[in-house]
């Protein structure tokens, strides 16, 4: 594998497993406000255009109900609360970080969940093996405009020369096209190879440590 001078990587589906999580919150809020609730195949479809998105699959009628804003904001106050009840590391990920930051790599995390999630979790995680963490806020565009991406790169102090973006999903793969960055689609994620194929992805990893 081609070896980056930065690895710009997605969260959900690239480095933690969150499924389940983000699928337990979904069906409390909607509980909560008597809809019907998803299966886990469902919210594997609805995820990877931020918490907003999620919430407008999920709810019926999406955000003409007169109810989304309410279960929006039941989602996010639950999943603060439980966002670490069943995530963790994808098996490797923490060995793969780990190697890159002893090589003298530029790390950060690029992601369309809502920013103080983002950030607590890869503190959580990964502690300083990420440098940079940014998550979608109401004053920058998220994935996949390049905002975000370039956002971390300014962080990073760094261009997106010699840079590299890993993610899960046909949104990542747009992401890094729009960054003008290479993408490396992962196979562990929310999406199989058939679908990253059907929307361009040309580079794929079965394994953490094939970035390496």
């Amino acid at each position: 594998m081609r070896q980056y001078d930065t690895y710009i990587f997605d969260l959900d589906g690239t480095l933690l497993s969150t499924l389940d999580d983000l699928a337990a919150s979904t069906n409390y809020a909607l509980r909560t406000n008597s809809m019907p609730e998803h299966s886990i195949d469902d919210i594997r479809q609805f995820v990877g255009n931020g918490v907003r998105k999620l919430i407008e699959r999920a709810v019926p009628n999406g955000e003409a109900n007169p109810k989304f804003e309410d279960t929006l904001n039941t989602f996010r106050q639950h999943y603060m609360e439980h966002s670490l009840d069943n995530t963790k590391p994808y098996p490797e990920v923490m060995e793969m970080l780990s190697e890159l930051k002893s090589r003298g790599k530029r790390i950060a995390v690029v992601s369309n969940k809502f920013y103080a999630a983002t950030q607590d979790l890869c503190r959580h995680f990964f502690g300083s093996l990420v440098e940079v963490a940014i998550g979608e806020r109401e004053n920058i565009r998220k994935k996949p405009a390049p905002d975000t991406v370039e956002e971390a790169l300014r962080q990073l102090h760094v261009t997106n020369e010699n840079a590299v973006y890993i993610g899960d999903s046909d949104v990542d793969i747009a992401t890094a096209h729009n960054s003008h960055m290479p993408c490396i689609s992962v196979l562990w994620g929310f999406r199989d190879q058939d679908f990253l194929l059907a929307h361009g992805a040309t580079t794929f990893i079965s394994s953490p440590l094939e970035l390496l």
